[in-house]
């Protein structure tokens, strides 16, 4: 997997933690930068760590299913894309607090990173280098929640939907990518 295509995935990946983060963002009045990393942290955090333990899983049954890993990258890829471009246009309205409790961080942590490992899943049917790709993901979405965090308190959630919706599509066009490259190239 090229660089480019890593840092497509980990920009589509991010986008419901940076959801999430401009939330955060509109329910403080005033930013403290201590708050705005620690929801870095978690969500950078388990945005990593989250594929990982797919990557494990997955190498488990990597021999199995080799001659339809294409298949099952796209669908994983294409199922978590929809679900976010179903999520963007959803009108309801989601709640959220300025709160970074343990508690209500690591939920928040977890819900938004459930698709994480399902890519590490896809990680390990496409042999990606998952240090790096971990890590990569984890920068990536750190960066883009303290940016969400400080967007949301300026700008309000005018780009919530936005976001979910590009992040969507990024991950459908590239399962679709993996899956032509592989039946075509």
């Amino acid at each position: 997997m090229s660089l480019p295509e890593l840092f497509l995935i980990a920009l589509g990946l991010s986008m419901d933690a940076f959801a999430v983060s401009i939330c955060k963002g509109l329910s403080m009045s005033k930013i403290n930068p201590r708050h705005a990393l620690i929801i870095g942290l978690y969500f950078g955090g388990f945005q990593a760590f989250m594929p990982l333990i797919g990557y494990t899983l997955g190498v488990r049954f990597q021999n199995a299913i080799t001659a339809y890993d294409h298949w099952l990258a796209f669908i994983l890829l294409a199922v978590i894309g929809g679900n976010m471009i179903k999520e963007a246009l959803n009108p309801e309205e989601d709640t959220c607090d300025a709160s970074v409790a343990f508690r209500d961080m690591t939920v928040l942590a977890v819900a938004t990173s459930i698709d994480a490992l399902a890519v590490g899943v896809t990680f390990a049917f496409l042999r990606v280098k998952i240090v790096p790709a971990v890590s990569f993901i984890g920068i990536i979405t750190f960066l883009l929640s303290v940016i969400g965090v400080k967007a949301g308190n300026v700008f309000g959630s005018r780009y919530k939907s936005k976001a979910e919706f590009a992040g969507g599509l990024i991950l459908i066009l590239l399962g679709a990518k993996i899956l032509l490259e592989h039946l075509f190239f």
